[in-house]
């Protein structure tokens, strides 16, 4: 079995990739959450009563990470 521990970081990120390319293919059979349907609606909402607020992803990036435990 191969032992994750021994790949390099390039590996893994690749190892990632591949893994990422076949779930990909099979997206029919996967289904976005309710709840995820709803959230977009509700952002949709927002947007098209200019009550939407957004932040540049520089922003969003920090605020997740300073978030993070």
């Amino acid at each position: 079995m191969l032992s994750i521990e021994n790949l390099t970081r390039t590996e893994k990120l690749r190892m990632m990739e591949v893994i990422w390319d076949d779930l990909a293919r099979d997206s029919v059979t996967l289904s976005s959450p309710e709840w995820h349907a709803q959230a977009l609606k509700e952002a949709e909402r927002a947007h098209a009563e200019n009550q939407a607020n957004f932040v540049s992803w520089d922003a969003a990036k920090k605020m997740l990470r300073d978030s993070a435990p």
